[in-house]
């Protein structure tokens, strides 16, 4: 046991012995020109070294530098500069003059892919066959290396497409590990901060470079993500997801297949396209099993209910900050810089409280002219289509939609939009409307647009036109009505003519009926103001005892309605005592004209007669 340990001993100390007279022996400097003459040679890269290099030998071999820089042919700015570079080396490879790089290290980087750090080819410079990405054979002349690994800590990279706004990914951890037929596993980590809005990033991935630059192949099988900041929900938007991505250099397009990704409630599937270039061409096809917008874009208010709005309407919570904007800069700019190709479907969408299900979009866009060829989707019993396009070619973008709605319950659209209207009904709608912001407040204030309307099952809660005209008549004759202390009035069907101009819509040939009622009108509403001013001729067509010639009389005669005044707190007025006189007066003037008939001869009826004649 003695001479084992011994032994152990002996070989301990002539390993440390001699790795201490390969350290000493050899200079890691003599590397330094072989080092930047094979990158410049494999890549045209200039690598550039500031200070001496040095050994580290516990608890890795490993070869340390100081400042240094990577720069692209012809480029004016370095892609890559690091305080300072550690190369991790295998040590038998020493012994047989080989320079074998297990891995790099690089901290306290700076990576700028930014059009300053391209390269930059000269204009008659001949154009040689495709780069062999491979490893070079080594030679017996000079040292040759390899890289196995490379680990970036503490690190930032800035990243702009051409004229486009620089995006900056701080915080970066990357350790990356690939073989010999250049087959990478990547584990990333980093965070995006922009416009007070921070994005983390999480994932680890298997990369295919065995034929970088010209295709590159990446399968992220894990990928963590949260968006927070201004503008967003309180809680953020987070999730996961897994993809299969592939950027091919001569076509200089990304391409993504296999696209699984959770966000918050909602679930997304499905794959795409870029083409980049002077206008980016995109091509999308996505499905969702469950798309929540509210959780997305954050709660709506009109999804709190009415008890709670009405309990807090006297303690406004203030509106959440947005994202500042130059004041000159159109809107949806943005589209003209891109071409795109979208076809979506959701089984499940949830937007301002309205549960939509079979949704099914296409929409293509031509540098600013956005179409939306399909757009529809079912809600409730009913579906809705809304077809349209929005162009943003000029500095005032015009936005055209022709809606189409069969049985769309209308107490669903006026709560999503926070319309105080109380009505029920099922809603069928066709019509052309315009405007040059597609939002919910535009859409109040500088809309346009006419339309076709029709209701059934119409239930108009507040007002009960029945009773109204009823009671009125009843404290004015001696006919009897029919006690009905329901405060709505219900009609079978209703049907109008639509027409909307900054912020008024003007309802006319209203016409609704019931076995009860009969309306015609007309009028308007005011969506900024909420308030109203319309006008209706009300026949009330049973519940009458009395008189019979006066119910007849009562259902056959209109009687003028008119309701205005603010859509909460509304007022109307009867004309039911002018239509009374009118009665009485044509009633009396019958009778007379009887009395006179029979009595023709009579002087007395004759001075009558004369008289009737002259009023």
């Amino acid at each position: 046991m003695r001479r084992f340990l011994t032994t152990l001993m002996i070989l301990l100390v002539v390993l440390v012995a001699g790795l201490s007279a390969l350290v000493m022996l050899v200079n890691p400097n003599d590397f330094r020109a072989y080092m930047v003459r094979q990158v410049a040679e494999r890549s045209g890269y200039q690598l550039k070294l500031d200070g001496p290099l040095r050994w580290h030998v516990w608890p890795q071999l490993s070869i340390i530098s100081g400042r240094m820089m990577l720069t692209a042919p012809g480029a004016s700015e370095p892609l890559i500069v690091a305080d300072n570079m550690r190369l991790d080396v295998s040590l038998l490879p020493l012994l047989s003059h080989q320079l074998q790089v297990k891995q790099v290290m690089l901290k306290g980087s700076v990576i700028q892919l930014t059009p300053q750090t391209e390269a930059v080819h000269e204009r008659n410079a001949p154009v040689g066959p495709k780069d062999n990405t491979l490893p070079q054979v080594a030679e017996d002349r000079g040292w040759s290396f390899d890289i196995a690994g490379l680990q970036v800590a503490d690190s930032v990279l800035v990243f702009q497409h051409d004229s486009d706004e620089q995006v900056t990914v701080r915080n970066i951890r990357l350790a990356m590990q690939q073989d010999k037929s250049h087959q990478a596993d990547i584990d990333f980590s980093g965070n995006i901060t922009r416009n007070q809005r921070d994005l983390t990033l999480a994932l680890k991935a298997k990369v295919d470079a065995s034929d970088y630059p010209h295709l590159l192949t990446a399968s992220i099988n894990q990928l963590d993500w949260k968006l927070q900041g201004a503008d967003l929900p309180q809680q953020g938007i987070g999730g996961q997801a897994t993809l299969r991505a592939q950027w091919q250099e001569e076509q200089k397009k990304i391409a993504f297949s296999q696209l699984n990704i959770t966000a918050n409630d909602s679930a997304l599937s499905g794959e795409g396209s870029v083409v980049l270039g002077e206008q980016p061409d995109w091509a999308l096809n996505l499905q969702f099993d469950k798309l929540n917008l509210d959780n997305l874009l954050g709660q709506p208010a009109s999804s709190v209910s009415s008890a709670v709005r009405q309990q807090g309407q006297s303690q406004k919570s203030p509106p959440r900050p947005v994202i500042a904007a130059d004041g000159d800069v159109p809107d949806y700019r943005g589209l003209a810089g891109f071409n795109a190709r979208l076809m979506l479907k959701a089984k499940q969408l949830q937007w301002r409280g309205m549960p939509f299900t079979q949704v099914s979009t296409q929409v293509t866009n031509q540098a600013g002219l956005l179409k939306f060829n399909e757009l529809q989707g079912n809600l409730g019993s009913g579906h809705i289509s809304l077809p349209g396009s929005l162009d943003a070619r000029s500095s005032t973008p015009v936005a055209t939609f022709r809606p189409r709605l069969e049985n769309i319950e209308i107490d669903t659209i006026l709560k999503a939009f926070d319309y105080p209207i109380a009505m029920t009904g099922k809603t069928s709608l066709s019509g052309t409307f315009s405007g040059h912001k597609v939002d919910a407040d535009a859409f109040r204030r500088d809309w346009q647009g006419d339309a076709q309307i029709k209701m059934n099952d119409v239930r108009g809660e507040g007002l009960n036109f029945q009773q109204l005209v009823q009671q009125a008549v009843a404290r004015s004759s001696n006919v009897q009505v029919q006690e009905n202390y329901e405060s709505a009035t219900r009609l079978d069907t209703l049907t109008s003519t639509l027409s909307l101009k900054e912020g008024k819509i003007t309802l006319a040939e209203m016409s609704g009926s019931s076995p009860l009622l009969a309306v015609d009108g007309k009028g308007t509403l005011d969506l900024q103001a909420e308030q109203g001013d319309m006008l209706f001729n009300v026949r009330v067509l049973d519940g009458w005892k009395g008189d019979e010639k006066l119910v007849e009389m009562l259902k056959t005669t209109a009687i003028p309605l008119r309701v205005y005044g603010k859509w909460q707190a509304l007022n109307y007025s009867l004309e039911v005592d002018s239509t009374l006189r009118k009665y009485l007066q044509d009633e009396a003037k019958r009778r007379i004209n009887d009395w006179v008939e029979r009595n023709k001869d009579s002087r007395d009826a004759q001075d009558v007669k004369k008289l009737l004649e002259k009023k």
